[in-house]
């Protein structure tokens, strides 16, 4: 093994737990983790009116397995902020929905989480904010995951440079 190993893998590990500590900390006044916000975000953006997004739809948009999203539910459903409700055209499919208290949890969530992420564009530049969201989003990407599967190169590669 050379002395020097670039894995990727865990230097993006390790920068997405410095956020994840940085964003938890914003959030900590609320009684929020940065993950748990996100995922009543992630509802909020997938509902369509009154009726809330399928587990599975939700469990795809986060990049995560039914059984994991289930799992970071279960707080959120028991502080009452997430109603986990039948599909009324398909009896065992859930749709996640956000209570009122879950609504007005997320509306105080955004402030804290918007001024987190100022800061954190302050400290990096707005430009390399942009560059490290859009290769973070390629890399979460099917399109990504499909050229991995068969040891494809994707199209367009954004190169990073330092400023």
């Amino acid at each position: 093994m050379p002395a020097k190993f670039a894995c990727t893998n865990n230097a993006l590990r390790r920068a997405a737990r410095r956020l994840g500590q940085l964003y938890d900390e914003a959030l900590a006044p609320i009684g929020l983790k940065a993950t748990q916000a996100g995922v009543l975000a992630q509802i909020g953006e997938l509902a369509r009116g009154q009726e809330g997004p399928t587990l599975q739809d939700l469990a795809e948009r986060l990049a995560i397995g039914i059984s994991a999203l289930t799992h970071a539910l279960r707080p959120l459903v028991r502080d009452g902020l997430v109603e986990l409700r039948q599909d009324p055209q398909d009896g065992r499919t859930k749709r996640g929905i956000l209570t009122r208290l879950g609504k007005a949890r997320l509306r105080e969530a955004y402030l804290l989480w918007a001024a987190a992420n100022r800061r954190v564009e302050t400290v990096l530049g707005p430009v390399s904010a942009e560059k490290l969201r859009s290769l973070a989003d390629q890399v979460a990407s099917q399109e990504f995951l499909d050229a991995y599967t068969v040891r494809k190169k994707l199209g367009a590669h954004p190169e990073v440079t330092s400023e």
